[in-house]
């Protein structure tokens, strides 16, 4: 008999292979894979079979996810990272983004992406020219003008909930030899699938609303079969891969999305209407509201699965005359609202962009782009709508 330290070590592990099939996707945590035949490992390396065998590689538990976010998408591939910024890095990268090349990016765009941009590919040699993509005549200049890499935007904007035209903007761009990066997160495939459109590389913050539980952190980036090989791997050299642990969790929240964006978006519709009537909200940013500038847009583009029109869960609204004081003490009299540097939960969740997601961006920054100190972001959750609406109500009217 073999020692107690050596039967310890490897006591009921690799053990037969079952005839079951479990109902849900095991979490498998191993780092490394074992084969009996070195051929099939060499094969398996080589890519000549497919299989697992390090975790930087690849995971079946990540895997599952990436097989379920694809076909969500109807596309070939999707590929998974620690976060939602790491999966935007990979995709500049697999676009061809390197030193000399230059961006078209939407100037209202999430603060990181901005500030990743602006900042850290600028140090690389990359250079950004921001634009406003609901101006299609500017971003068509723009491209002619700079001959661009790739076109970056998103499809609702972060925080302004802006529109962009994505099959409009996809053609513009591949008539200037531009790839398309579309961050679909704050729509999700429940409204819209920008490959369908034309674009290139999807980007989704995991995190958000397909994990939906703020228990998750990742990003995803969905595309062709022409890119999986590039994206394979830069992510082996990146190392920023997706945990088993949080993937599983992530596929456990991606069979509810449709469920949780269907009240999402009808409860973020009310909610905006009721703001909109609200002597103390001077605006109020909602493509679900007759009054947005892209409404039609988005009435024609943003389609759930029974084929109406939605327009998802993101509000952003000003409160009139208010500047920084102010809006820290309506965040702190929220009761029922959580304020949170996230969205997207099954829970409401305020933000205040100067403070968090734009803080990055200096103050003639955050002006240019049209975020000013009264703006605040409200990620409408799954909650009753009328118990929303009252805590807004006693918070702005506190004072």
């Amino acid at each position: 008999m073999t020692s107690l330290f050596t039967r310890a070590v490897h006591a009921g592990e690799r053990l037969p292979a079952p005839d079951y099939t479990p109902t849900t996707t095991p979490i498998h945590p191993a780092v490394t894979y074992l084969y009996d035949a070195m051929e099939d490992l060499d094969a398996v390396l080589g890519r000549a079979r497919d299989g697992f065998v390090y975790r930087r590689y690849g995971n079946p538990t990540t895997h599952a996810f990436e097989v379920a976010l694809a076909d969500l998408e109807n596309a070939d591939v999707a590929l998974t990272y620690a976060s939602g910024m790491a999966a935007m890095v990979a995709a500049l990268l697999a676009a061809g983004v390197q030193a000399g090349a230059r961006v078209v990016a939407a100037r209202d765009c999430y603060g990181a992406t901005y500030t990743l941009l602006d900042r850290l590919l600028k140090e690389q040699g990359v250079t950004t020219h921001f634009v406003d993509v609901t101006n299609l005549d500017e971003v068509a200049a723009v491209l002619r003008a700079t001959a661009p890499t790739v076109l970056v935007c998103e499809t609702i904007s972060n925080p302004l909930l802006k529109v962009a035209n994505v099959p409009a903007l996809v053609n513009l761009a591949h008539a200037a030899g531009a790839m398309v990066i579309v961050d679909s997160t704050f729509t999700t495939p429940y409204l819209l699938r920008p490959l369908e459109h034309g674009a290139d590389f999807v980007v989704h913050s995991v995190t958000k609303y397909i994990g939906g539980h703020d228990d998750v952190l990742g990003g995803a980036v969905v595309t062709g079969r022409v890119h999986e090989a590039r994206l394979t791997d830069q992510l082996k050299m990146l190392g920023a891969n997706f945990s088993p642990f949080e993937a599983w969790l992530a596929l456990r929240g991606l069979k509810t999305l449709p469920l949780r964006m269907r009240q999402h978006c009808a409860s973020a519709l009310q909610v905006a209407a009721w703001l909109g009537a609200h002597p103390r909200v001077a605006q109020v940013n909602y493509p679900g509201l007759p009054g947005h500038p892209q409404h039609a847009v988005a009435a024609q583009l943003l389609q759930a699965p029974d084929g109406q029109s939605a327009y998802g869960g993101m509000v952003s609204f000003v409160i009139r005359d208010a500047g920084q004081a102010q809006v820290r003490r309506f965040l702190e009299r929220a009761r029922l609202l959580l304020t949170g540097t996230s969205l997207g939960d099954v829970y409401s969740l305020l933000l205040y962009p100067v403070m968090a997601s734009h803080r990055a961006l200096t103050p003639a920054q955050r002006a240019l782009v049209g975020i000013g100190e009264g703006l605040v972001r409200l990620s409408v959750g799954i909650e009753e709508p009328a118990d929303i609406i009252a805590d807004l109500a006693q918070a702005l009217e506190a004072d």
